[in-house]
């Protein structure tokens, strides 16, 4: 894991999990899928005068999470209601994070009230029945007031009655564009890609005009690849309960492996860890020229790359067929309440604030990415101007991806796990063992048998 972030969103990739604690949270999920609650009643939800009365009334919350624009939202929130404490605890990032709160669900003490959850870990709990259903609260109402990805990823829907189950209110998302040093790129003679053949020929432009310049850095991530298979339109895992279905050689994954491993075999990707302070420095002096990521972005470029301040600009993902436009989610993160959780109507009633009501506008203010769609068509946030970015209306780009968002993406109900072991199956395409095809063999072979082993039904694509 990374160094905590500053003021913005950041995508953690999840190192390995502990095998006792790997096994534990399958073990946990290999019973019978949650059931849904249904009917009008359970969707009800608190009414208006229920929820202030809940907040008249006050009491404690314990909130884990390690987002650091969070604790001023708590600090605002505790001066509105002064009868609510809350208690904010950072037990650690991605891997950390995952691994405490299983302990303590598994202990059956200690459990928070809130947990922050990254959305290709949500599935991971709700299916093993560790989060709340947060229609019981009225969450139900809410898909409208989220752009689709986000609330896509915390929602679930039961294949017998076709009732929906939301796991979590989105706090951030993630919609893919294209980051890119103008100035690297005007040196180089580089117009903008608007599809990847071009982004291919712009790597091989900016690395033949400097040698130590490369259009962007890649030594092996989880969350960059299926978000890059989930933009060229694939849909490698398909969940309905405990059974599900890995495919890494579908159309999108065979797209996006045929593509990248060209650059990684003309050497055209620049070898240096993510968030590193030496990656930070190659995004200010220009060594690295682009990136393609989510747009929690800015603020941390922002930060970490102050030396391009003014050279930065923002652009439409590539495409992968020329006069189309589909982006994916990268990162982001939801608030949920988990099952153990003793005070869910007080923890809903943080969710609304934080996810929906005047915490989004704090956290936006400290350089957070909106997934309330009330935020993504505000003409005044799409009319900022960075200086950073050259004065570029940069949100105009980024909420614009965030409604081209390919639809139907799922995540396995074992994601935290499968990225775990990517570096030593995908990951090892980038060492020059084997290319980016036998790593996705590898890794579908391996997520296979693991899911199997703790109790899923998980067959390959053609069994």
């Amino acid at each position: 894991m990374s160094a905590p972030a500053p003021p913005a969103i950041r995508r953690w990739t999840v190192a390995a999990l502990t095998s006792a604690c790997v096994l534990a949270l399958a073990l946990t999920a290999c019973g019978a899928p949650r059931t849904v609650a249904g009917g009008s009643a359970d969707r009800a939800g608190l009414s208006h005068g229920a929820h202030d009365a809940v907040l008249r009334e006050g009491g404690d919350l314990l909130v884990w999470a390690w987002e650091p624009t969070l604790d001023k939202v708590v600090e605002d929130f505790e001066a509105k209601y002064p009868n609510v404490n809350v208690e904010m605890a950072n037990v650690g990032t991605g891997n950390d994070h995952y691994v405490a709160l299983q302990n303590a669900i598994s202990a059956g003490s200690g459990v928070p009230d809130i947990t922050q959850m990254e959305y290709y870990a949500l599935p991971q709990f709700s299916i093993a029945g560790s989060l709340a259903d947060l229609t019981e609260f009225g969450a139900g109402d809410l898909s409208r007031s989220f752009s689709a990805g986000p609330w896509g990823a915390v929602t679930a829907t039961d294949g017998a009655t076709g009732d929906e189950a939301v796991y979590g209110l989105p706090m951030d998302s993630g919609p893919m564009a294209l980051f890119y040093n103008a100035k690297v790129f005007q040196e180089a003679g580089v117009t903008v890609p608007t599809t990847w053949e071009e982004f291919v020929a712009a790597a091989e432009a900016i690395h033949a005009h400097d040698p130590d310049a490369y259009i962007t850095s890649d030594s092996g991530d989880a969350g960059f690849t299926t978000s890059m298979i989930w933009q060229a339109g694939g849909h490698p895992f398909k969940v309905d309960g405990t059974n599900v279905t890995v495919d890494l050689a579908d159309e999108g994954s065979t797209r996006f492996a045929r593509m990248w491993q060209q650059l990684i075999d003309r050497g055209l990707l620049a070898d240096i860890p993510a968030w590193s302070d030496v990656w930070f420095q190659a995004l200010g002096t220009g060594e690295i020229a682009a990136l393609v990521t989510g747009a929690w972005m800015p603020a941390n470029l922002e930060t970490g790359a102050g030396a391009a301040s003014g050279d930065w600009r923002v652009a439409r993902i590539p495409q992968w067929t020329k006069g189309t436009y589909q982006t994916a989610e990268n990162g982001g993160s939801a608030l949920a309440i988990p099952e153990g959780s003793q005070n869910k109507e007080l923890a809903y009633a943080f969710l609304k604030y934080a996810n929906i009501g005047d915490g989004v506008t704090t956290r936006l203010e400290a350089g957070a990415f909106p997934a309330t769609m009330r935020d993504l068509t505000d003409p005044a946030f799409l009319a900022e101007e960075p200086d950073f970015f050259g004065g570029q209306q940069i949100n105009k780009v980024l909420a614009d991806s965030a409604a081209h968002v390919v639809p139907g993406w799922q995540y396995l109900p074992y994601q935290v796990h499968a990225n775990s072991v990517f570096p030593d199956t995908v990951g090892q395409a980038y060492t020059g063992s084997g290319t980016l095809a036998d790593g996705h063999r590898a890794w579908q072979e391996s997520v296979i048998r693991y899911g199997n082993e703790q109790g899923f039904s998980v067959t390959g694509p053609d069994e």
